[in-house]
């Protein structure tokens, strides 16, 4: 008698985690679709001003690490043939 009333709580948990998970579940789904909702596209003049100063910032920073690049190369020439007198 005691084992049956065991083994019918182990359903009825069991049950109640099921149902526990099923219901987080939906629950993530409709958050999910609440938010995608919410998701902009971006227009094309919007696209075109991003694109623009993205390719404007890399040309300015590979020229920077350009310029830097070639002094330290200039410094440590410079470095070695006093040192070295390569």
């Amino acid at each position: 008698m005691a084992m049956k009333a065991i083994m019918k709580s182990d359903d009825d948990n069991q049950g109640n985690k099921i149902m526990g998970i099923w219901n987080d579940f939906t629950r993530f789904l409709s958050d999910v679709r609440a938010e995608v909702r919410k998701v902009v596209t971006a227009s094309r003049k919007e696209v075109q001003t991003t694109t623009s100063v993205v390719i404007v910032t890399v040309f300015v920073f590979g020229l920077f690490f350009f310029v830097v690049d070639a002094l330290c190369r200039m410094g440590v020439d410079r470095l070695l043939m006093t040192l070295g007198g390569l």
